[in-house]
């Protein structure tokens, strides 16, 4: 925690299951993969695959698209006797047969991939008799699928090794320079004129410098492989300094196809229509009567900007627009730097960014605060629910300062950089989008938030279409909720005059922030262990309640901050007819805590430690103490409410451990397993239930989604195989816990 460089690394790397979503941003990576589809559609029948790169199909969570598939259950004539072979001398020899799937039949194997790569038998049959086909093509296909994704991301996990050693060889470099200005070529030690206190911090960076290529070496050993060509860290200064010092325009021409004019002239055409966008109002923005919602007008919208169609030849998609302004705690500086740092800004916006990188600078801007500095970057954006794919999204970001106390931050997809990204990718693109954000001079900023999407049309769980599909879910008033939520547990971390009522329990400031920080990263570790990224891979499994659940495992080896071992987590997603404000009231409620906890025994909750973090109430960290008869334990939860959604998270921790924090001791070696709940409105605007003029007797009615994730460790040992006796029990568990909550809250089924 204490050194930068090492959780930036470590947010790269923190699972085993590394990202595939850059897979194709090196176009050598996907030249390869695409030769190797090529030569197998060539070797099956001529004519048959032409036109199947236009074929729309339904997309995959698990960030795959449409495959190039065949069955191998036609091999079935080459085992037989040839009889006339004899005689047939002159002939080719006998081709193997292949048999291509339909758009139909493998958009119907893609919709059940999504839900288990792994089908058994049972589900196996039931799908080759509604695609008429045979049960080994069934099984063939799914073969094929789960090896092309496999490729797919061990490509992937080559370029972020590559894209890592990059970076470890110029700061390498930068320091080798730095020593040899500094040092006496003879004997290396500092000359008399150098400043004493230099030579302690460039001995720190080589100490520093170190420690990354030891992360990287551990790195390679666990994966086993690095592409070829590449070299080891330690040879960052030998003989191949041509790949390392090519220009970035080389660079840039190589993906975009685009001169680095020509992506200044496009970032700066994308700024102009987002300073519009943020402050036009009618009729290029129209607000709702009934939601009071603000709706873009896209015929207006198209005139405006000269927009052209963009649906010829591609696949169908759908445009999602928003606006929203608020008010955020942060002074502009820090909030502007926020967005420049990829890390900064994913940790932002945690329950939303499952990943995101800086693909490379483009222009690093002028001066400290970096006016007009443009980089490539990469997200993935995600619900804290595995039921809703993720979306994959390139972009460059504009950051631009356009007067002494307003600054612009603008994201734009460019066509060429998608046309060179793998094509298992699900196609996300942002038209001009960002925020305006303006010093108020007291502490405050405003932020005017635009989203602006364009993406592939696939499919979304019934529960979620109308959240997802209203723009409610990726949207402006989410980033805005979110920005406002963690800007102000910033200044409840920072402050040092919080009131008593605020932090009750903990003596210290000292020991306040510890716990605040410890919460903080349990937060964060749950949100990531929740969504629909590649990082977990999801099987369905039936629960007692007639509910799906979920269930994903990962091993720890070696990190500290969760306990050794295999970890199981199972997630479950209800609609409930219930406000979602009632539902976070009564979770979060520890008077109420035993109706719904089963692990409690119907033992008693005390609160021995409370610390606001936010104005609003529901806002805080808590410290609570369960007693059974066996024996009794903490708990830390995590308590967070905005305008768009409401988490409460939880933990048990080891007593002494959590003691030594409370004085204010480093919190980052405790090892945590948080479980808890997501809260979304359903989507659905709520309406009245009655017509009056008096405003006490208004009243509404809204549904909530409801996601539950429990996340257990079923063995100490990080080799241990996982039993179905490990997913029966935490099938048990969610199944109780959501039926506990159903009754509590008086809305069981039927």
């Amino acid at each position: 925690m204490s050194n930068p460089p090492a959780s930036r690394t470590k947010d790269f790397f923190a699972s085993p299951a590394l990202s595939l979503s850059l897979a194709g941003i090196f176009r050598d990576g996907g030249a390869a993969a695409a030769a190797a589809a090529n030569m197998e559609v060539e070797e099956g029948d001529e004519g048959s695959g032409g036109g199947r790169r236009d074929d729309t199909v339904e997309i995959s969570s698990e960030n795959s698209g449409p495959a190039r598939s065949r069955s191998e259950d036609e091999f079935d004539g080459e085992g037989e006797g040839d009889e006339d072979g004899e005689g047939e001398k002159g002939k080719k020899k006998k081709r193997k047969k292949y048999h291509r799937h339909t758009a139909e039949q493998i958009r119907e194997m893609e919709a059940l991939f999504k839900e288990s790569p792994h089908p058994d038998e049972k589900q196996r049959q039931q799908l080759s008799k509604q695609l008429g086909l045979a049960p080994r093509q069934v099984k063939f296909w799914f073969q094929n699928r789960r090896t092309q994704i496999k490729a797919i991301q061990e490509r992937h996990e080559n370029s972020l090794l590559k894209s890592e050693m990059e970076k470890l060889r110029d700061e390498n470099k930068a320091m080798r320079e730095t020593i040899k200005k500094s040092c006496c070529p003879n004997c290396g030690s500092a000359t008399s004129s150098r400043d004493p206190t230099m030579t302690t911090e460039e001995q720190q960076l080589r100490i520093e410098n170190a420690r990354l290529k030891a992360e990287v070496e551990k790195l390679r050993a666990v994966i086993g492989k690095y592409p070829p060509g590449t070299g080891s860290p330690s040879s960052s200064c030998s003989a191949g300094n041509d790949h390392e010092n090519r220009s970035s325009l080389e660079f840039y021409t190589g993906i975009f196809g685009l001169e680095k004019s020509r992506i200044m002239e496009i970032v700066n055409q994308a700024m102009e229509e987002l300073k519009k966008m943020a402050t036009a109002g009618e009729p290029l923005w129209i607000r709702s009567v009934e939601t009071g919602r603000e709706i873009l007008n896209y015929d207006e919208y198209m005139r405006e900007f000269s927009v052209e169609n963009s649906g010829n030849g591609r696949p169908k998609r759908s445009i999602e627009a928003s606006r929203e302004t608020g008010v955020v705690f942060v002074d502009l500086p820090r909030l502007v730097q926020s967005f420049m740092d990829v890390n900064q800004w994913k940790e932002m916006f945690p329950c939303t960014i499952s990943k995101a990188a800086t693909v490379d600078i483009i222009c690093n801007g002028e001066g400290p605060n970096r006016n007009g500095a443009v980089q490539l970057m990469f997200a993935e954006l995600q619900m804290l629910t595995p039921m809703v794919p993720t979306r994959e999204v390139y972009f460059v970001r504009f950051c631009k300062q356009l007067s002494a106390d307003q600054w612009a931050i603008v994201d734009v997809s460019i066509d060429k950089v998608e046309d060179n990204i793998d094509a298992s990718l699900v196609k996300c693109r942002k038209r001009p989008s960002g925020c305006i954000i303006e010093d108020k001079s007291n502490g405050h900023c405003k932020v005017i938030w635009v989203e602006h999407l364009e993406c592939q049309k696939s499919t979304v769980h019934t529960m979620y279409r109308q959240i997802v599909n209203s723009g409610l879910a990726f949207g402006a008033k989410h980033w805005i909720a979110t920005l406002q939520l963690q800007c102000e547990r910033l200044v409840f971390f920072m402050a040092t005059n919080v009131p008593t009522k605020d932090s009750s329990g903990v003596a210290t400031l000292a020991g306040r922030k510890s716990i605040l920080k410890l919460a903080q990263r349990m937060t964060w570790s749950f949100c990531r262990a929740l969504g629909a990224s590649s990082f977990n891979s999801w099987t369905k499994v039936s629960s007692k309640t007639g509910d799906d659940i979920r269930v994903a495992s990962r091993k720890n080896l070696n990190d500290p901050g969760e306990p050794q071992g295999v970890i199981l987590c199972a997630v479950s997603s209800v609609w409930l007819p219930v406000a979602p404000h009632v539902i976070f009231d009564f979770l979060r409620d520890e008077a109420r805590r035993s109706e719904w906890d089963i692990m409690l025994s119907g033992g008693p909750v005390q609160s021995i430690a409370n610390l606001a973090k936010g104005q609003d109430r529901g806002n805080a960290v808590t410290i609570q103490t369960m007693k059974s008869k066996d024996n009794s334990m903490w708990v830390v939860q995590d308590t967070c409410t905005n305008a768009y959604e409401s988490m409460v998270v939880y933990a048990p921790v080891d007593i002494p451990g959590m003691q030594s924090v409370m004085t204010g001791c480093d919190s980052s070696s405790i090892a945590i397993l948080p479980s808890g709940f997501s809260i979304l409105p359903d989507g659905v605007e709520s309406r009245p239930l009655v017509i009056t003029s008096r405003p006490e007797e208004k009243s509404t009615e809204g549904g909530s989604l409801l996601t539950i994730a429990f996340q257990v460790l079923t063995n100490t040992s990080p080799t241990a195989k996982l039993t179905m006796e490990s997913v029966e029990s935490v099938n048990t568990l969610v199944s109780c816990t959501l039926q506990n909550i159903k009754t509590s809250l008086q809305c069981e089924d039927g």
